[in-house]
Parts: C-alpha cells; structure tokens; sequence
C-alpha cells in the first residue's frame, strides 16, 4: 500500500465521515455514536492540520481516502492557543499498514510548524492499537480518567497522552 499525506478539503469529507462511521462501530474509537455533518465536524476542528491519508493507485484519480487526522483546540482561552487535541481514524482497509503512523508523524509536524507546543488525546483503555500509535509518535501516558463516561450502558476509561514539541513554545 502506497501512502501519500496530504491536506484535507471540503471534497474528502464523504470518504472521511465514512472512516469515522467505521471507527465509531468499533466501540473502542469514541463516545460519539454518530459522525456529524460537514459543518459541526468543520466548526468543532482547527482550520489548520487537517490530513487525509489516500492510497495512489487503483481509484483512476488521487487516491482513496484510507485515513484522516486533525486537530481541535482544547480551550477558547487564548492562553491555550498553543495546545490542541488529536483524532486520528484509519479505514478498516488500512489498519496495521502504517496509516495511522504516517498521519500522525505528518500531523505532529504540521502542528509544530503551526506552532502548537502540546498535543493531547484522550484514547479509550481498549483501544491498545491506537495508544501503541501515540507513544509510538512520542505521546506519553500522563493518567487515566476512571469511568469518565458511558459507552453502550458500560462505563469506559480514558487514557489520558500528551506530546510536548521540543520545537514549538520551547523558547
């Protein structure tokens, strides 16, 4: 599998809404039990350091779309600017082939180009994959939220990474 990284635009978000469908039937990716429309989706993310991952080949033009990552801020306070909270999803299609690690090498680096000094995700205790994924691009395990909400009437836990830029903030 060919994958190339590439800016996120209006036009991915079928293919895009779609992985994250996928991801939400896991039971392991979110406590969302929808994908939103467009415009809740684009509002709720930072404008910059959206990324698809599309596999060349096969689809006649660009590439399909077999992964996305983006950002949203943690906070409106400007203080916060600077730190931002990471979703990555990788198509059914794509997982265990190096998807999820290309978005989100790409997406650190773009994010310190922008910037922005933390990263943070908060990963469900059973999505081992994807904290394999962050600690993997640098993140660290700072805790785990007990309980922190339901998923299907069961009570989940969160693990709680961060990444610290050694680039951006750091003067």
């Amino acid at each position: 599998m060919n994958i190339v990284v590439d800016e996120m635009s209006a036009g991915d978000w079928a293919r895009v809404r779609a992985i994250y469908v996928e991801g939400i039937a896991t039971g392991d990716a979110t406590f969302e039990t929808e994908a939103p429309e467009w415009e809740r989706w684009d509002a709720g993310h930072l404008r910059e350091c959206r990324l698809v991952a599309r596999e060349e080949g096969g689809d006649g033009g660009g590439g399909v779309v077999v992964g996305w990552a983006a950002l949203s801020p943690v906070s409106s306070r400007c203080v916060y600017g600077g730190v931002a909270e990471v979703s990555v999803y990788v198509a059914e299609r794509g997982r265990g082939r190096g998807v999820g690690r290309a978005l989100l090498a790409a997406l650190v680096a773009e994010s310190e180009r922008r910037g922005v000094w933390t990263l943070q995700a908060g990963v469900l205790a059973e999505n081992e994959a994807s904290i394999r994924l962050h600690a993997a691009c640098g993140f660290r395990v700072v805790g785990t939220r007990e309980r922190l909400g339901k998923l299907a009437g069961r009570w989940r836990d969160v693990v709680l990474l961060e990444r610290r830029s050694r680039v951006a903030g750091a003067n």
